[in-house]
């Protein structure tokens, strides 16, 4: 059994998804890290360590999930268009199912 073609519309559908969910992991972790690094500037009398909170920690949170989700939709879409150029020529992938 050879995969001869991939749609590209639905692959990039399928990464937009998952990177979007990686994005949003990345976001949560990144406003961690702003929240950690928010508190210890305010226990070193920085004047604004809210700022830095709202920009980086509650902004990484909305920004990242739609900017992974727009790039991995455009890689997937790229990525099967691509595979299904070689596979025009040389193939496919040879799968063995059971």
């Amino acid at each position: 059994m050879k995969l001869r073609r991939i749609d590209p519309v639905s692959c990039a559908k399928v990464f937009g998804l998952l990177y979007a969910f990686i994005g949003l992991l990345m976001g949560v972790f990144t406003s961690f890290l702003t929240v950690l690094g928010s508190a210890v500037a305010s226990q070193s009398g920085a004047e604004f360590p809210a700022v830095a909170f709202a920009f980086g920690g509650v902004f990484a949170m909305f920004v990242a999930p739609i900017v992974y989700g727009l790039t991995g939709a455009f890689v997937g879409l790229i990525g099967a268009a691509l595979y299904n150029l070689i596979a025009g020529r040389i193939g496919g992938i040879e799968l063995e199912l059971s």
